[in-house]
């Protein structure tokens, strides 16, 4: 929807919201019309954006009215309480002044003042909290918290209108992006994508680990598949399971070969299993997005100086924890162990690209500590002081690999982290359309003949 008509139906709402909140005061107004105030707030409560141009999916149609009635409910509340203090002060034409005779007629106006905007204000705040996946629980609970306080509640509503009316815009433009090329099939590479996670995380049914990622892929005609090897586990454990799904993979569909699409230590697992026997003749091209390739100077620091009991401690639950998920042997210890730059420095030399597979490599940099999430805000300083700029894991330097490197920043102070690349939080990063860049690297890997 465009500006001015977004613009219109704030006025038409808010002249609504004042109508219905102030009827009792408009003494002079034909008897039918005053009688329509409250079908007409009803109205409103339920259908607080016009029938034009709506979202382009149910979701965003609850979030665009629950936006629509909080910025009703704030720009109604600005005009209605100078109504009633000039009202009350005698200052309106036609309306009794607050004396000891009309208290009870104040005091009832106060009451549908009060109960109009109430009920404008948690219609709105429930759709939104409801619909909106941008918000995130970080501005769910500061909402709750600051509710009460003054200034801070109005700074908060602020807040998440903004933040849910951008979610409403931005995805209902994707949604017409991917509609309008729907025949052109971007992503229908030769080869399907093989998506490997890194270290610490699984591939869950319901929890994807490439957040909304894979899904745009395969609007656009991607065919997906997954690693589904343990979330810890050395290099070489790890390399031998994605061997072992590509031929999987390959025997399952007859497709002869894989992209394959690498994030963190995946990138290194992989590079592991383009080693092995009988493999590389079924990778077409693989792609590490911020894998650490050359290690973090930071782990060999932390294992240096962490005591071994402590450090058998966390494996120990860890590990324990992930038996329960499903990983048969992981070994945290040995994850975090090959993620050393001690580690790379061997691996590198005894792990040359494999002929015939092309390789290519994509890094990012976190700005700032405060522009990534728990606990990449943490491990981003620590990241600095040992690795330089990063990704709140990984070093800037340690990105590069295979013919062909890509680095990804965003103007501002917040940056690229780790997480953002794989879209783990499921958060629209600022200038940083994270599916849309999938989907062009992918459609690169289809014009490549891949």
């Amino acid at each position: 929807m465009s500006k001015p008509q977004k613009i219109f139906e704030y006025i038409l709402g808010s002249l609504l919201a004042v109508f219905a909140a102030n009827y009792m005061l408009l003494g002079g107004l034909p008897g039918f019309l005053r009688a329509l105030a409250p079908w007409l707030f009803l109205l409103l409560n339920l259908y607080p954006a016009l029938p034009i141009n709506r979202p382009r999916s149910y979701r965003l149609g609850v979030c665009n009215r629950g936006c629509n009635l909080l910025i009703i409910f704030a720009v109604s509340t600005l005009i209605n309480v100078p109504i009633a203090i000039l009202g009350m002060c005698g200052q309106l034409p036609q309306v009794v002044p607050l004396t000891q005779e009309s208290i009870s007629f104040w005091l009832l106006h106060c009451l549908l003042l009060f109960g109009a905007e109430f009920i404008l204000f948690w219609n709105g705040m429930l759709r939104v909290y409801l619909s909106s996946l941008q918000l995130g629980i970080r501005l769910r609970v500061i909402g709750i918290i600051c509710g009460f306080i003054p200034i801070a509640n109005l700074v908060v509503l602020f807040w998440i209108i903004r933040t849910a009316s951008r979610e409403v815009s931005f995805e209902s433009q994707k949604i017409l992006t991917v509609q309008s090329r729907s025949e052109s099939a971007l992503c229908a590479t030769r080869y399907p994508i093989l998506m490997v996670h890194g270290v610490f995380f699984r591939d869950f049914r319901y929890l994807n680990y490439w957040g909304r990622i894979p899904q745009a892929l395969e609007a656009e005609g991607a065919k997906i598949y997954y690693g589904n090897h343990q979330s810890a586990a050395p290099v070489a454990t790890s390399g031998q399971e994605i061997a072992d799904r590509i031929l999987s993979i390959v025997r399952e569909t007859g497709c002869d070969k894989v992209n394959v699409i690498g994030h963190s230590k995946g990138g290194l697992d992989t590079r592991a299993a383009l080693q092995l026997p009988g493999i590389a003749e079924h990778v077409a091209s693989l792609t590490t997005v911020n894998t650490p390739h050359r290690g973090c100077e930071f782990a060999d620091y932390l294992l240096t100086k962490i005591p071994q009991k402590q450090q058998q401690a966390v494996a120990s639950a860890y590990n324990a924890t992930l038996r329960k998920l499903g990983d048969p042997n992981p070994d945290f210890l040995g994850a975090v162990t090959n993620l050393t730059a001690s580690f790379c420095r061997e691996f590198n030399a005894k792990t040359p690209d494999v002929p015939g597979v092309y390789y290519q490599s994509i890094g990012s940099r976190l700005s700032r500590a405060r522009g990534g999430r728990f606990p990449l805000n943490f491990t981003h300083v620590l990241c600095r002081y040992f690795d330089g700029p990063n990704d709140g894991l990984v070093g800037e330097h340690s990105f590069p690999w295979g013919s062909s490197y890509r680095f990804l920043t965003v103007p501002g102070t917040r940056g690229i982290s780790h997480g953002d690349m794989i879209d783990l939080n499921r958060e629209d990063v600022p200038d940083f359309d994270v599916r849309e860049f999938y989907v062009q690297l992918v459609h690169d890997l289809k014009e490549r003949g891949f």
